[in-house]
């Protein structure tokens, strides 16, 4: 049994992996061996390595075919009227085709397509002019035929392949051929390094139709430009209630987007009310919402009356770089406002005079707006561009392959995964293109970051795409697909996702490692296969990098004026809805679901696992200290006399020497740390299904986790769960409540809340420092170490004199309900 366990524990281990890279191809020696599919494909084997930026990705081959446009086309033979022109592409049996134009006779499509070379199937590849008054039979207007032996290689940095002008051939009934205009094509040998590949076509998603063409291709996407809107609300002047008579209960309700913050409600006897309140917003560039101020009337807990309103564009505010405590305040008129009087069956709006507001607004540069994790941040920089300081490194991470997926859909009747990767790091976002069908996709793309701080975290997930249009259209275990109008929409499935902390890599290094993909479900932890990945972190300057660890880790704003836990909290859950809903505005999408997993969107969310993960990640932290206590409890007890006797050689020599006490630890640290170089981590860390406390997690414990919220879940259940958490609460808060008497007694000890004890503390404190005046130190300390390290027969079983007299001190739980 216990070996059982101990295999599927090593199954969600890091794995060492020897693929092909790049830069580890002999110069002018063949690629990996591929094998051969026909003559014409001898080219693409024997080609010697090119150069190219791809070194960590293993190279992939590909036949493009870049369809320009057509001319002098002619008209349809049936009806006469001018063609509605398309392109076919086909290398075996995979075909691929361009739009279709109506009624065109020079029509332009400028489409690329890109034939996987380990999908080959014949010697030719066959482009076809085709019109679409006759789809549907096997006829086609003309045709131009390549051999795959003569087609040129490239690759970057090579100048992109020039296309050329190629007639169209038509069958004849005598055997001929006869020419039906000219076709611009491009037709070379690339790998995925080519500038076309992210746009092309590619025969791996041929079955894909319609709108989700577009969402199996590789992307970049940037995140938004985030920044802080800091609205001091100081006052409001001439502030009218609609009720007269009474003194209003004023306060200001500011709105930007979906984001609402008020100030607090002031009884204002006068008609001037001041608040001087902060109201912090996150928005965006390009800045398209509004400020919208209004001043309101409490009249009744659920009843407020609009007193005022001023709509200002946030274009409007000055931008602060620095820690100024001020910027210009400025005065706002509100909108005039009015009471609906009735006056003989008519009814008409009272106008009266507008009121107006004091405001000191600014848009906050100094800031990083946080819209991720603090415990996995990728990026530090604040928002303003003038504050950057010049990047230390450069990551770079070749997205290799995944294997052993599983099956997230059901297709055809069989389960099926169309695998995709989105990785995260500072404000750039990439999404490899997505492989169909398969459990053990090969990307091979790379892709490169800038690095401003090495202590921060990329962060890779995979997805399976759930948007493959009519061709790709599948139902997910979840039960959606099955074709009723009021089926939800189709979500993005989560496979997995890994974190690596850049500072945990060595500079210039190539890590090439299969990262278990883990996922935790309703019905516990389950692996979900291996993503294997190149990364190398190199670093530009050494000395700005080992500057960095001497700075703060955010920018000096969040030090100087800094916001508290509560408004942290508040304004990332709003700095993340900004950039999923803006990222979910691209094309392709990058929709909600992916954004919110990889920027951990629910990880402020309670869950008894974690709780019990980060309980036992805090008694490990005090494991080494517990462990040094206990050694110094058994020398102390004379467990081992041999350890015993040199401790008391070592104290002797550090007392008559005290001057080596300093330097001797010191130099202790120095070769406990040449010690452990040679047992140092060798692989980045990833998940840890141990630690997390999830390969051990009860049932009803994950259904708590993955409960929605507010819960979905029967009384009953609620009930025993409020009970749970309670008991839990309980323990926390007994030991933070033990940690507390425990300061609060040593406050006591000067505080004369215990007269009697303070008197005695006192007065020894006079007589140990006669004493310590009088007595060299020296004696001091060897008569206290003497004395902490005597025989066992020296020793009582009662608790020392200063222990008792310490618990016997008086603490403020006294004073609790």
């Amino acid at each position: 049994m216990g070996g059982h366990q101990d295999a599927h524990h090593e199954d969600f281990q890091l794995k060492d992996t020897n693929p092909l890279l790049g830069e580890q191809w002999p110069k002018g020696a063949a690629g990996p061996a591929r094998p051969a599919v026909g003559g014409g494909i001898a080219g693409w084997l024997g080609m010697d390595k090119p150069s190219s930026t791809y070194d960590l990705v293993e190279q992939m081959f590909f036949l493009y075919v870049r369809v320009v446009k057509a001319k002098d086309l002619p008209p349809n033979p049936i009806t006469g009227a001018p063609m509605d022109p398309y392109v076919e592409v086909k290398l075996g049996n995979y075909k691929g085709t361009t739009k279709h134009y109506d009624r065109r006779a020079n029509p332009e499509w400028d489409q690329v397509f890109a034939f996987s070379k380990s999908r080959v199937q014949s010697n030719a590849l066959e482009v076809y002019l085709k019109d679409r008054e006759m789809l549907g039979r096997d006829d086609y207007v003309g045709r131009v035929v390549f051999d795959l032996g003569e087609v040129p290689t490239r690759v970057p940095p090579d100048s992109p392949l020039a296309p050329q002008w190629y007639r169209l051939e038509e069958r004849r009934g005598d055997g001929g051929y006869k020419v039906r205009g000219e076709l611009m094509l491009a037709v070379w040998i690339g790998t995925q390094a080519d500038e076309a590949f992210p746009e092309a076509w590619h025969s791996d998603a041929a079955t894909v139709r319609g709108e989700g063409v577009a969402s199996v291709r590789s992307k970049a996407y940037v995140s938004p430009k985030l920044w802080y809107l800091r609205v001091n609300v100081i006052e409001a002047q001439d502030v009218q209630p609609q009720s007269r008579g009474r003194a209003p209960e004023v306060f200001v309700k500011a709105q930007v987007g979906n984001q609402i913050l008020k100030t607090s409600a002031v009884p204002a006897p006068t008609l001037n009310p001041r608040w001087n309140e902060d109201l912090v917003f996150v928005v965006a560039e390009p800045f398209e919402e509004q400020l919208v101020m209004t001043v309101e009337d409490r009249v009744t807990p659920r009843k407020d009356d609009l007193l005022g309103r001023v709509q200002l564009p946030l274009t409007l505010f000055e931008k602060r770089l620095d820690h100024r405590p001020f910027v210009q305040s400025r005065w706002f008129d509100l909108e005039k406002f009015g009471i609906a009087t009735a006056i003989e069956g008519e009814t008409r709006r009272e106008l009266r005079f507008a009121s107006r507001v004091h405001v000191r607004a600014c848009l906050e540069g100094a800031y990083h707006v946080m819209d991720e994790s603090t415990m996995y941040i990728s990026d530090t920089r604040p928002t303003a561009r003038q504050l950057w300081k010049p990047p230390v490194g450069v990551l770079e991470v070749g997205i290799l392959s995944a294997a052993g997926l599983q099956p997230m859909k059901n297709r055809d009747g069989r389960g099926s995964t169309d695998a995709y990767c989105v990785a995260k790091y500072g404000q750039k976002w990439v999404r490899t293109r997505t492989m169909i069908g398969t459990f053990s996709p090969t990307w091979n793309e790379q892709y490169t970051w800038e690095v401003f701080d090495p202590s921060t975290v990329i962060t890779i997930g995979v997805f399976d795409n759930c948007h493959l249009g009519n061709g790709g259209n599948a139902n997910n275990n979840g039960g959606g697909g099955g074709g009723g109008v009021s089926s939800p929409p189709a979500r993005d499935a989560r496979v997995g996702k890994i974190r690596i902390r850049l500072s945990t890599l060595e500079t210039d290094r190539v890590y090439t490692h299969a990262y278990p993909l883990i996922l935790l479900t309703p019905s516990g932890v389950k692996k979900m296969g291996e993503l294997r990945l190149a990364v190398r972190f190199t670093c530009l300057s050494m000395m700005n990098m080992v500057h960095l660890y001497t700075q703060p880790l955010l920018p000096r704003m969040h030090y100087l004026h800094p916001f508290t836990v509560t408004q942290l909290d508040a304004l990332r859950y709003q700095a993340m809805g900004i950039v999923a809903a803006r990222l979910g505005r691209a094309e392709p999408p990058l929709r909600r679901e992916v954004v919110e997993y990889m920027l951990d969107v629910e990880s402020h969310m309670w869950s008894m696992r974690r709780s019990k993960a980060n309980f036992f990640r805090a008694v490990s932290l005090f494991s080494g200290a517990a462990a040094a206590a206990r050694w110094f409890a058994d020398v102390c007890h004379w467990k081992n006399v041999a350890t015993t006797a040199l401790v008391h050689v070592l104290l002797l020599i550090l007392i008559w020497y005290p001057e080596l006490i300093l330097p001797t630890v010191f130099l202790y640290m120095f070769m406990i740390g040449l010690w452990n170089y040679r047992r140092r981590p060798r692989h980045p860390p990833h998940m840890d299904i141990k630690m997390s406390w999830a390969e051990a997690v009860h049932p009803d414990e994950l259904d708590e986790e993955f409960d929605t919220f507010p819960t979905s879940r029967q009384q009953d259940v609620v009930y025993m769960r409020y009970d749970r958490l309670r008991s839990v609460a309980g323990r926390i808060q007994t030991v933070v409540g033990d940690m507390a008497t425990q300061g609060e007694r040593l406050q006591s000890l000067l505080s004369w809340r215990d007269p009697r004890a303070t008197c005695v503390f006192v007065f020894f404190c006079l007589i140990a420092a006669v004493v310590l005046y009088v007595t060299p130190f020296r004696v001091v300390a060897l008569v206290a170490g003497l004395f902490l390290l005597r025989h066992p027969r020296f020793r009582s079983k009662l608790p020392a004199v200063p222990s008792n007299f310490f618990r016997r001190l008086p603490s403020r739980a006294d004073s609790m309900l």
